[in-house]
């Protein structure tokens, strides 16, 4: 299939979903189409024990659209640009200490939780995997999915304090977890690639607690220095444009877009860290009416409908990828999904709490802060692709690859349709 066919693709299903999802099952939108999508693919996969070329001819399908490379290279940048323009930029400052803390230390917390218990509880279940790869499954999995996260924030009603924690958290540590992830990545290539390791992530050859450290500072300020570059520049444009030519402003943002997510792969920044910056400079929300004014109510327009439109797309494909995740189904891969669930849910509830009561002597939180940041923390389509990107690394056991995948796409399954689903009964009185 042709790239046009493949976009005309998704594009068809997401109108097809969505009107299912509208007028039959009346869910969130995420939780909705990624349903839908979910039972598409058990219809084929069914289908397929018949008529093993329907199965075949779906996966052929489904493979060609390189989830990793859709997601990570292309549609990242765009869902946390249009992401971070709504979110209220004075709550998130008054914020900034509860944010920061719980994207970092919280995100590196999980991290080690999720891997040590991996490492001790997995061999139980038959799996034994070496400790630096169970770093990088809670690597990949510790980060709640911004987008996931924001599109559940839209359907439940919280108040603006919890809502900005919860948003300004899931936007931050997605750049923070990626940057974990690829610095344990150079770790674990440095050790178990050997030629290989030598074109690891950006070259890393020897890993030193130094280079690790030069690494994750180079990610983590440069992305946020270059998105703040880039917004201060976008907004004093906009500003300049006065809303005199909206095709114009949406051109402009498009372009900041683009090119900062390029110049940022290109130079070894964080994209998703800057991507978010930018978009709390060119957004509105939170400013005084004046500066507000610099950014036209056309260009948000263009932004939600893109958002929505790209969310579609994403949670129809993170459904579908089930068809290819099949292959890596066996007798105890439920157990161990089940388990990585706990596990995660775990990890997240004592990352959460900790930074949550130490920040509680200096400053007050809403009621049920801990149990509605451990139960609202969705996973997402970052996970898959940081999951499926292990695929392309050799010196990687093939067993190791598939129960990382499969045990991310459990907690990612079960994160989106039971938490989810059942976050309206949290936040009731």
């Amino acid at each position: 299939m042709s790239i046009l066919d493949l976009i005309t693709l998704l594009i068809f299903l997401a109108a097809v979903f969505t009107l299912i999802n509208i007028t039959v099952l009346k869910l969130p939108s995420t939780i909705g189409l990624m349903a839908i999508a979910l039972m598409m693919s058990v219809a084929i996969l069914l289908a397929g024990y018949i008529f093993p070329s329907v199965t075949r001819g779906a996966e052929h399908i489904i493979t060609e659209f390189d989830f990793k490379e859709v997601l990570l290279g292309v549609m990242l940048n765009f869902l946390l640009f249009a992401g971070a323009l709504s979110v209220d930029l004075k709550k998130l400052l008054e914020e900034r200490v509860a944010v920061l803390v719980l994207a970092t230390v919280g995100t590196l917390l999980s991290t080690f939780i999720v891997g040590t218990l991996v490492y001790y509880i997995f061999p139980v279940l038959g799996v034994e995997i070496d400790y630096i790869f169970c770093l990088l499954f809670g690597a990949l999995i510790s980060p709640t999915d911004p987008i996931a996260v924001l599109a559940l924030i839209k359907k439940f009603g919280m108040s603006k304090n919890l809502e900005i924690k919860i948003a300004g958290e899931s936007l931050f540590n997605d750049g923070v977890g990626v940057v974990i992830f690829l610095t344990i990545l150079g770790i674990a290539q440095s050790t178990y690639g050997g030629a290989e390791a030598a074109h690891g992530a950006h070259g890393a050859g020897e890993i030193t607690a130094s280079s690790v450290a030069l690494l994750f500072g180079q990610e983590v300020v440069g992305g946020v220095l270059m998105g703040a570059i880039f917004g201060f520049l976008g907004f004093r444009l906009l500003n300049f444009i006065d809303n005199d030519h909206v095709e114009l402003e949406v051109l402009v943002t498009l372009t900041l877009v683009m090119v900062g997510g390029r110049l940022a792969e290109l130079i070894h920044v964080s994209g998703p860290l800057a991507m978010v910056v930018m978009g709390l400079f060119i957004g509105n929300e939170g400013r005084d009416e004046k500066l507000a004014n610099a950014t036209g109510e056309y260009v948000f327009k263009f932004w939600h409908l893109l958002d929505e439109a790209l969310n579609a797309i994403l949670f129809i494909l993170v459904g579908l990828e089930m068809i290819v995740i099949a292959n890596t189904f066996s007798p105890t891969s439920f157990l161990v999904g089940g388990a990585g669930i706990l596990i995660v849910l775990t990890a997240r509830f004592i990352g959460v709490s900790l930074p949550i009561k130490a920040m509680s002597i200096f400053r007050t939180f809403e009621p049920k802060t801990i149990i509605i940041l451990t139960w609202g923390g969705l996973r997402g389509g970052i996970s898959v692709a940081l999951a499926l990107s292990l695929a392309e690394f050799t010196w990687m056991e093939p067993v190791i690859k598939e129960t990382i995948l499969f045990t991310t796409y459990c907690c990612v399954v079960f994160s989106i349709l039971v938490q989810g689903l059942t976050m309206g009964f949290l936040l009731k009185d």
